[in-house]
């Protein structure tokens, strides 16, 4: 079922129109989550970005928009899916209202509930073949606005078709800089000896929640040290690991780019400290 402004409805419910800005102009945002058997995995981080995304965006966040209030419209909408004891992924669409011209400053919102089933209440380590290239079509811009769950994602669906046409699980995104930003998937970690690399914000990574999680444990762990900085493509090859974070999936390695194979170890190092992080949030 999906949670629009409250009622629930069918997958197959017709609920936007033309005139609807997520539909005609790309004008909404979009929170992923994961709901485990009911909970709600750092759902505080989700909440805090979400609202930092709709202020930065001039939306106007209804008073009733508190945590409480969308993590039970969630619940909910996942109870009457009879989807209780799964693993599901939220998307967490929010809005403008229909207006009839692209320069209304009305920035009243909707928001929409979407949800999609997980295969396992664990983030798993993949170990099928991961290769990636870079994708040059398009680039990403480099500062804040790349770094928001815009829902447009012209430019990832592009570099999709482009990896699949040319037998790549995924590809690395540049910006504008020609500096390295992430994948099509999720954000991108760098390992060399006992130092881990990932592109600042500046650089027009998304700012999602995997992201702090990650760092967070980084930063925490005797081993390695966290450093965000700007990645050169010429880099890539010379890394001991590649490894993305994505909230669906958790860690994910890159096994191959170009020339060069990569080991796993840092990545399920990593991942068994994300699940535990997870269960405890």
């Amino acid at each position: 079922m999906i949670n629009f402004d409250g009622e629930l409805i069918s997958d197959s419910s017709s609920y936007l129109n033309a005139e609807n800005s997520l539909f005609a102009r790309g004008d909404g945002l979009v929170e992923v989550v994961r709901v485990v058997q009911g909970k709600v995995v750092f759902w505080e981080d989700h909440y805090l970005r979400l609202m930092a995304s709709m202020r930065i965006l001039r939306m106007e966040i209804p008073m009733n928009f508190t945590m409480e209030f969308l993590e039970e419209e969630l619940k909910r909408t996942i109870r009457e899916s009879g989807l209780t004891d799964k693993a599901v992924v939220g998307r967490f669409y929010v809005f403008p209202r229909n207006t009839k011209v692209s320069g209304d400053t009305d920035r009243s919102v909707s928001y929409l509930i979407q949800l999609k089933t997980l295969s396992s209440p664990f983030y798993l380590h993949e170990d099928s073949p991961y290769e990636v290239d870079l994708y040059k079509d398009f680039y990403v811009q480099a500062g804040m606005l790349s770094t928001l769950p815009i829902v447009s994602r012209v430019l990832e669906n592009t570099g999709s078709v482009y990896a699949r046409e040319n037998g790549y699980a995924d590809c690395i995104l540049l910006n504008d800089l020609k500096n390295v930003v992430q994948t099509l998937k999720g954000n991108l970690f760098l390992a060399v000896n006992n130092k881990i690399k990932t592109p600042p914000l500046a650089d027009g990574c998304q700012n999602n929640v995997l992201r702090k999680k990650v760092i967070e444990l980084i930063e925490k762990s005797q081993e390695y040290d966290i450093e965000e900085a700007s990645i050169s493509p010429f880099e890539l090859q010379k890394a001991d690991e590649l490894f993305i974070a994505e909230i669906s999936s958790g860690i994910r390695s890159v096994t191959r780019y170009r020339r060069t194979e990569f080991k796993k170890e840092v990545a399920v190092n990593f991942l068994g400290k994300l699940n535990a992080a997870a269960r405890f949030s």
